[in-house]
């Protein structure tokens, strides 16, 4: 039998990742509708929802973050797109959230929050490229990736500043305390 502390602690995550994936899927929204690969680099996107994603690496651990991409990944394409939209969105979400998690797990104290989201940008536009490769069923659009590469650099440190100020908020909340940890 569970103890009410422990029953109390499984609520709180619970309505930490409810929230976490609500506004990861509000800034997925949200960033649809900013015309960025128009202006820059075609299919480029800022990768807002990955706030979302990072902070509840830090916060929550491996299934609950996977979770959370799970559902901000479903949702968003209900919401907004189609099956192929499903399709690279997945890919590139399941590569980013594999590569953020691995190295919140093996580096947490060498690497900083920054350098995680910028390794979770590149590793999310490589899974998209990944999907396009097998849907045109040829490597060539690998091309691409240099462009793509310099937009994730740069979106992934837009992305950890945000988190690292985030973190920082969140962890002075009494609901978030029993769950932050030292980066």
């Amino acid at each position: 039998m569970t103890s009410l502390a422990e029953e109390s602690l499984l609520l709180k995550k619970t309505v930490i990742l409810a929230i976490f994936s609500a506004a990861a899927v509000v800034l997925s929204v949200v960033e649809a509708m900013i015309p960025l690969g128009t202006l820059m680099v075609p299919g480029a996107k800022l990768g807002l929802a990955n706030i979302m994603i990072l902070t509840c690496l830090y916060f929550l651990d491996g299934k609950d973050t996977f979770l959370l991409v799970v559902l901000k990944t479903l949702l968003t394409a209900m919401i907004l797109g189609t099956f192929s939209m499903l399709l690279f969105s997945l890919f590139g979400a399941m590569l980013s959230f594999v590569v953020m998690f691995g190295l919140m797990k093996i580096s947490r104290r060498k690497l900083s929050l920054i350098g995680i989201s910028v390794a979770g940008g590149i590793a999310h536009n490589i899974g998209q490229l990944a999907a396009a490769a097998i849907v045109i069923d040829s490597s060539s659009i690998f091309y691409y990736l240099p462009m793509l590469m310099i937009m994730g650099v740069a979106t992934g440190v837009v992305v950890g500043i945000a988190v690292r100020y985030l973190i920082n908020s969140l962890s002075n909340m009494k609901m978030f305390a029993p769950f932050a940890k030292e980066v």
